[in-house]
């Protein structure tokens, strides 16, 4: 068979959704276009996309992000979002949950319920997901450092209601490496953390086979200021990274692979950000395969979620950010996105509003129903510029691979542990930031809004305010939870994690699940682990 044929075998093959599949005016759309000895979508190396009927089939997930106060206002939130149509849950934290603190410790004060939800203890979780059914949404979590305990914490509240840990679907993020080079939400030094990541990968295969355990993340490099090309390779060289680790730790690559999922940034650049993406998709199965000898399929397919960029929102004239936001949603789907969350157009103020997230979410059902690039697969496959992009985004990562791949003596892991030891990624990243920064304000670079076209920023803006009778909330009820539960239950689980942090034999997601459910706070297990690991200050480059 042609590639053509190959490829019609497999669309037949493919549920399709209700048509009609034509333009607004009535004209017939074919699901995919070029000639018959070209790549198709559903082919190695799958640069047109992963699937051969792409949205054909299905829709990607409209996941939208949100996290704010306590547990219970959150519980709304997700709520309302479920009923305003979107398909998925993302959950956010606050900045002392994600750095591994709880509401009560000191260095917590004033940051509680700020940036993000507040989860403490199973007590908040139960809160969080109340009258959500586990079994019937996917759910992703954006945390790092503290990854098992929140995974922990989910698995323990979907047993409360009857869903087994198989039966879970979702994500969470649980990329360490990628705190060390941009984001510093870290809290272990980099190789027990990827320890603590092996564990999950090693438990989720087993238990949990519909989870995603880990999110590779460039979206969290883009906002620190790389270039596209910078984050493509630092991104996918950390997906190779944590192979590499899976390997070290017994685990065959075609085990634990399919499972891997990345989450990549959706900037301003249209067509930079869709080659970008489908470089990415190319540069991954290549590399599966050629380095590591993955045979299965779906190790070499890259399934990744993609967010607007936050980081390209004004708080001047916020309204024209959903113009910002629309476009770069338009570039994910073009660009053959699995899931997508759209960024509120109020996020450079404040906790997004309301209503500011369901125009987030109608900007994604609008490029969904009423666009018809869903219609027909890889829509600019075969455009000279789009190709060209393509190209130029593999050049620039295969030769970062090279550089980082030299200084691990031919490891991506170990390259990539020397690399933020010594402060490389660290240090591209904030050069790319501040050439970029000095083009906005020499006015080579025009930002609407913020160094041209200033006009109409008038009035004032209606914010999401979160004052501190919700840290006083949230420390009561943190307080009540440590009152009833079993201190001896606790004493005793929090020995048994500090116990398997020390003996690389045991995973460390067993105790850490049994502390859980005795309501051990996040605080104190990530103290349990502390004591074996110790915790990571970086060191100042030259």
């Amino acid at each position: 068979m042609n590639p053509r044929q190959e490829w019609e075998s497999q669309f037949n093959a493919s549920p399709l959704r209700d048509g009609p599949f034509e333009t607004m005016s009535g004209v017939p759309v074919e699901p995919v276009y070029g000639p018959d000895d070209g790549e198709f979508p559903g082919q190695y190396p799958y640069t047109r996309g992963i699937h051969a009927s792409m949205y054909r089939s299905r829709l990607w997930t409209m996941r939208m992000f949100a996290g704010f106060g306590t547990a219970e206002d959150t519980n709304v939130r997700f709520k309302q979002i479920l009923a305003n149509g979107g398909g998925g849950l993302s959950t956010a934290f606050d900045l002392p949950t994600l750095m591994g603190r709880d509401s009560d410790d000191p260095f917590s004060l004033g940051e509680v319920g700020k940036a993000g939800v507040a989860v403490d203890t199973l007590a908040d979780m139960e809160d969080l997901f109340a009258d959500i059914d586990l079994g019937q949404v996917s759910t992703s979590m954006t945390i790092n450092s503290p990854a098992p305990i929140l995974l922990a914490m989910y698995i323990a509240v979907a047993e409360q209601g009857g869903t087994a840990q198989a039966s879970l679907a979702g994500t969470i993020q649980n990329d360490i490496l990628k705190e060390y080079q941009a984001q510093k939400e870290y809290i272990f030094p980099p190789r027990p953390s990827v320890r603590l990541i092996s564990d999950m990968v090693k438990y989720c295969s087993v238990e949990m086979p519909r989870w995603n355990p880990i999110s590779i993340s460039g979206y969290h490099i883009r906002e620190a200021g790389s270039t596209a090309a910078e984050e493509l390779a630092f991104t996918l060289g950390n997906g190779f990274a944590y192979v590499e680790a899976a390997l070290a730790a017994g685990l065959d690559v075609d085990e634990f692979a399919p499972r891997l999922s990345f989450f990549f940034n959706s900037h301003i650049d249209f067509f930079e950000e869709i080659g970008k993406l489908r470089a990415a998709r190319r540069i991954w199965a290549r590399w599966m395969k050629d380095h590591y000898g993955a045979k299965d399929e779906r190790s070499l397919k890259l399934r990744f979620h993609t967010q607007t960029a936050g980081v390209s929102l004004t708080a001047q004239q916020p309204e024209i950010n959903i113009a910002r936001v629309a476009i770069q949603a338009l570039a994910g789907a073009l660009g053959g996105t699995q899931s997508l969350h759209t960024d509120s157009y109020d996020e450079a103020l404040a906790l997004p509003t309301e209503k500011a997230a369901r125009i987030a979410l109608r900007t994604q059902q609008i490029v969904a129903h009423e666009t018809g690039v869903v219609d027909v697969a890889d829509p600019l496959g075969g455009s000279h510029f789009v190709e060209a992009m393509t190209d130029e985004m593999d050049r620039q990562a295969e030769e970062i691979f090279e550089k980082v791949m030299e200084m691990g003596g031919g490891s991506m892991l170990e390259g990539t542990y020397q690399g933020i030891e010594d402060g490389w990624f660290q240090g591209r990243i904030a050069d790319s930031a501040y050439a970029f920064e000095r083009k906005v304000n020499d006015g080579s670079r025009i930002v609407v809004g913020v160094n041209d076209f200033t006009d109409g920023d008038e009035g004032e803006k209606n914010i999401l305010y979160i004052g501190p009778e919700v840290e006083e909330r949230q420390l009561k009820r943190l307080a009540n939870v440590k009152h009833d539960r079993n201190s001896d239950a606790v004493a005793a689980s929090l020995a048994e994690v500090t116990k398997a942090a020390a003996d690389p034999t045991i995973n460390t997601m067993v105790p850490i699940l049994d502390a859980v459910r005795n309501y051990a706070a996040v605080g104190e297990i990530v103290g349990a682990l502390e004591v074996e690991f110790g915790r990571w200050e970086e060191q100042a480059s030259i």
